[in-house]
């Protein structure tokens, strides 16, 4: 029976936004797999299995070719079709350019860029051949502005929105739809991963990650090119970085991101 389901795949699915995607998915009829660098994918399954659905967790380093393309390999080794996916893994890190190891830079490169590429690679040739199904990019609203001290993710976000806007264009009448989810800051440990804790946006009020989660799939399901998730202030932020300059996006978000 649950083959007869379609199925998504959530990168990074095991918490933060990725979890709330995942649910996202679950309630509206999909079978999943998931991904995740630690244990608790294994229970987050278990949590989208309470939903009435079949979850696949697949436990991998998305920092490493053989761990996307050992999660890929799962993917195919499950015999479906893939209908969707989101390919929403990424980390960040906080603190000045100068002071942070030049490993955790490549780390961030890895997973953010290199990863999705790898992933991106293989679901848009599966899907092409298919003729069929739809793609979310987890970006962020750092995409759309400078971000000293998150001098190395901010750019990192900005090649995701580009290049989730690219090839959606590439893909126009393949079947295959793409869209991009900028969120704002959210309620997940993100930026207690990424050693922000300490700063004006760490403690800042954030996003409720169930309602970001929910625009990002309403969008990917409507064919939206992309959307900002958050409140309306989030979107306004949105809007009016596309007419701030650079500089003064760069010493406002300096004075945010930057540790107490």
């Amino acid at each position: 029976m649950t083959a007869t389901r379609p199925l998504a795949l959530v990168t990074g699915g095991s918490s933060g936004i990725g979890l709330e995607l995942a649910k996202q998915f679950a309630q509206n009829g999909y079978d999943l797999v998931i991904s995740g660098s630690s244990d608790k994918v294994h229970t987050s399954a278990d949590e989208l299995k309470a939903l009435g659905v079949e979850c696949f967790p697949h436990q991998a380093d998305a920092a490493t070719y053989e761990g996307v393309q050992g999660l890929w390999d799962f993917v195919v080794s499950l015999g479906r079709p893939l209908e969707a996916a989101a390919l929403n893994v990424g980390i960040g890190q906080g603190g000045a350019f100068v002071d942070n190891d030049l490993e955790d830079d490549f780390k961030l490169i890895a997973i953010n860029i290199t990863g999705t590429v790898h992933m991106a690679k293989r679901v848009v040739k599966h899907m092409v051949d298919n003729g069929n199904g739809r793609i979310l990019i987890t970006s962020s609203i750092s995409a759309t502005q400078p971000t000293p001290y998150e001098t190395v993710y901010g750019p990192s976000k900005a090649f995701g929105f580009s290049f989730a806007e690219s090839l959606r264009e590439e893909l126009r009448d393949t079947g295959v739809t793409v869209t991009a989810l900028l969120p704002g800051a959210t309620d997940s440990d993100f930026h207690k991963n990424a050693g922000m804790s300490n700063s004006k946006i760490g403690e800042s009020k954030k996003n409720d990650k169930t309602e970001v989660a929910r625009q990002g799939f309403e969008a990917l399901m409507n064919d939206v090119d992309h959307v900002v998730g958050g409140d309306e202030a989030t979107k306004r932020k949105a809007i009016e970085n596309r007419t701030t300059p650079e500089v003064v996006k760069a010493h406002n978000h300096a004075k945010n991101a930057r540790l107490n």
